[in-house]
């Protein structure tokens, strides 16, 4: 054999970091890979009216946790010979027409309208969301019936809906959430049902079903994850929506009932003394307007943020 016969190499090559490397295989790096996540977090963070939004309703929320360490008043206290008196510094807020502190009161009812936005949104959007899905991807008399019941939801006004639901029920914050739970699903349900049409045509679904993969599993590994950030969006819209829709039922009396400091129920508390002492009915409308307005702010920003059609 001559010198400048060589004998070809087949063993793998080792690279600089001294990992081995089989012949054919691209090595990626992890600082290449783009995730969705890490894309829609650079965009909400990016926008400035989310982030207003997003520091309001963490604010609030951490002032209703922390509301029985921070506050040197009771909100079930009542002292008649100080009924409505205007805001001062023994009560920031006033106090209402038993002599109770408002200011109390309104952070209390923080702990309610988060509580009864959050829940009910989210059993609604995992309702709706399980039945589009299953209604997009069979088709047929099950996209049928869904979508019949959920036109017959539609077709009523929510706020109509909830209060039929609630005066068959009765007024609690319990019966609250079924109510809002039966009337919030039905958008949602719409909305993934034709994203669902979208997707079961897309070549991974074809190449799942070539292989075999049986439909529950397409559904819930393939085609609802792809689903995921509309679904994310829907929810966090849905929030304001139940928050208003609480404080609507607890201002017409089939809400939450006395003495529960439901923003609701203190607006409508201080409907009779508009004129006379109008903080009663406008700091907790007040704090009903800033933590829808702040819900919306922060689903808006979040829709910008995934909508590829709204990047730059």
């Amino acid at each position: 054999m001559h010198d400048d016969e060589r004998v070809p190499d087949n063993k793998m090559k080792t690279p600089e970091n001294g990992q081995r490397t089989a012949p054919g295989k691209v090595e990626v790096k992890k600082d290449d890979v783009e995730t969705l996540f890490g894309d829609v977090l650079r965009a909400f963070w990016k926008n400035r009216s989310a982030l207003v939004g997003l520091c309001v309703v963490l604010f609030i929320a951490l002032l209703a946790i922390s509301a029985p360490y921070v506050l040197s008043h009771d909100p079930y206290s009542m002292d008649l010979d100080n009924r409505n008196q205007p805001p001062s510094a023994a009560h920031w807020f006033g106090t209402d027409t038993y002599g109770r502190d408002l200011m109390a009161r309104v952070i209390f009812g923080a702990r309610i309208s988060l509580v009864i936005g959050l829940i009910p949104a989210f059993i609604s959007t995992c309702i709706g969301s399980i039945l589009g899905v299953v209604s997009g991807f069979y088709g047929g008399r099950t996209d049928f019936w869904i979508m019949r019941l959920a036109d017959v939801v539609l077709a009523f006004p929510s706020l109509l809906l909830a209060m039929v639901i609630m005066y068959t029920l009765g007024a609690s914050l319990f019966n609250i959430f079924i109510a809002l739970s039966i009337v919030g699903w039905a958008s949602t349900s719409r909305i993934v049902r034709s994203q669902t049409l979208a997707l079961k045509e897309k070549e991974f679904v074809e190449a799942a079903r070539a292989l075999g993969v049986k439909n529950r599993t397409i559904i819930f590994r393939h085609i609802l994850p792809n689903c995921l950030p509309n679904i994310m969006v829907v929810f966090t819209m849905s929030i304001p929506s139940a928050i208003m829709q609480e404080a609507g039922l607890s201002f017409l009396g089939v809400g939450a009932q006395p003495p529960t400091p439901s923003w609701g129920l203190l607006v409508s508390q201080g409907k009779e003394f508009i004129f006379s002492a109008p903080w009663i009915s406008i700091i907790p409308g007040a704090a009903i307007l800033i933590l829808v307005l702040a819900f919306n702010f922060m689903g808006d920003g979040l829709r910008d943020a995934i909508d590829p059609y709204m990047k730059d």
